[in-house]
């Protein structure tokens, strides 16, 4: 019932944050704190929930050996969703050529000069400078700066440690246990802000970029979610396949987190609920801890589709015609200093403005998509969140820890809530009138239907 709630609330902060963003635009744009602050929130739940679920996982379920062989298979799956993403992008842009007789009026003066910043941001990294960078100096840092990679592997070794030591870390085993629930409650708590966060970024998205700019930039906007769309259908039916349950209970056990990361454009808004749900749809707990957070680096399915559409929008705006090698290469070179960046602000943007510009072709593309890259970072965040959320669940088939009598669990208690939800529905609607109202109907009629 509390979740049904949840989930309404939130989408009615969504109306009504469209709404003043829409017609109170001077009201909206003040919204932003609202949005921050839940961020913030957030933000403080991350670090501590990450490492308690990742060494209890670890600790209680798993070894060297094994951790080894859950590492592979997910990145291959990684791999071979990424490349989905790939090529779904690349043949949406070449059919619909979203960048073909776009007005180039648009443009101004400062956003080419923004987009020429972004191409001068140093985000290149080479093959070795990212795996340097996923072993943290500090945890405490990396705690700081939000980098969930540097966390998952000090949480991982400090995992292997404890098992290690044996009966000796079974205390600290227990507090850090204790700790995982705390962080889950704690995570419940501050969900209840979430219609607040809502509301706020939702208003000051609308309120900045107005209603009109949709229109304006409909074709590469419509593009973008025909291909995210068309993506999370694929691979969510394959999934769903593989592992043999509905695509349509997945969908709503995750409808919640979902919406969280279309509304805020940020996926650690989702993050820790998206956890808490997983292991409660029949995810294990140490597939959960290692297979999300790693993720968000090497599994960012919706980023990776809107690049390759971004590149194709950018090249056709100008003429600028590429062959399938070329187009592979320069894909290549995204993808790979995408893996490395964190914290940066627009960062596919930036990506795309810096790669673009080595190749020598004008920044042009990049300074329309500036305009809207909050309307099209909703969109990608939402399905970079899924596809990791379907990615736990076919790992955890893979490795046998898939836990179905949960997943019926999760699934009865939705249809339960459900029932009562139209039991108090129609309580309201017919108990509170008197009977002989309903002149029509028999009493024992009447109180068939109620």
């Amino acid at each position: 019932m509390k979740t049904s709630k949840l989930t309404l609330y939130i989408f009615l902060s969504l109306i009504l944050g469209i709404f003043v963003g829409w017609k109170f635009p001077e009201i909206g744009s003040k919204m932003h704190p609202l949005a921050q602050i839940f961020l913030n929130m957030i933000k403080m739940i991350i670090a501590p929930l990450l490492f308690s679920v990742v060494v209890t996982g670890i600790a209680t379920h798993g070894n060297m050996k094994s951790l080894g062989k859950l590492g592979a298979k997910t990145l291959f799956y990684f791999a071979v969703a990424t490349s989905f993403a790939l090529v779904i992008g690349l043949s949406v842009g070449n059919i619909f050529k979203p960048g073909k007789g776009f007005a180039t009026s648009v443009i101004s003066d400062n956003m080419l000069d923004a987009a020429s910043v972004m191409a001068s941001q140093n985000v290149h990294e080479s093959i070795s400078e990212i795996f340097i960078n996923i072993v943290p100096t500090s945890i405490v840092k990396a705690m700081a700066n939000g980098d969930l990679l540097q966390i998952v592997v000090f949480s991982i070794f400090f995992a292997l440690a404890v098992c290690a030591a044996g009966e000796k870390a079974k205390p600290v085993l227990n507090c850090v246990t204790s700790l995982s629930e705390v962080m889950f409650k704690f995570t419940h708590f501050v969900m209840n802000f979430a219609p607040i966060g809502v509301f706020g970024a939702i208003s000051y998205t609308i309120a900045e970029s107005g209603m009109g700019i949709m229109f304006n930039y409909a074709k590469i906007i419509l593009s973008l979610y025909f291909a995210l769309f068309l993506f999370l259908f694929v691979i969510l039916n394959i999934a769903c396949r593989i592992v043999g349950i509905s695509a349509f209970s997945l969908l709503r056990a995750i409808r919640e987190p979902a919406l969280l990361a279309f509304t805020t454009s940020t996926s650690e808004a989702a993050l820790p609920q998206a956890m808490k749900i997983m292991e409660s749809y029949g995810v294990s707990k140490n597939i959960v801890g290692f297979v999300m957070p790693t993720g968000y680096t090497f599994n960012l399915d919706g980023s990776t589709l809107y690049l390759a559409l971004a590149m194709l929008f950018s090249l056709q705006i100008v003429g600028i015609e590429i062959g399938p090698l070329q187009t592979l290469f320069i894909m290549a070179t995204l993808m790979l200093t995408s893996k490395g960046i964190a914290g940066v602000p627009r960062v596919a943007l930036v990506v795309l403005a810096g790669t673009l510009s080595g190749f020598g072709y004008p920044l042009i593309g990049v300074a329309i998509l500036l305009g809207i890259d909050q309307i099209l970072d909703m969109g990608r965040t939402t399905v970079n969140l899924i596809g990791n959320c379907i990615a736990t669940v076919v790992i955890a088939k893979w490795e046998n820890e898939f836990n179905y009598s949960k997943l019926e669990e999760f699934d009865k208690q939705f249809i339960n809530n459900k029932k009562q939800n139209i039991s108090v529905i129609k309580n309201i609607k017919f108990s509170e009138i008197p009977i002989e109202e309903h002149s029509d109907f028999g009493v024992n009629e009447t109180s068939k239907y109620n």
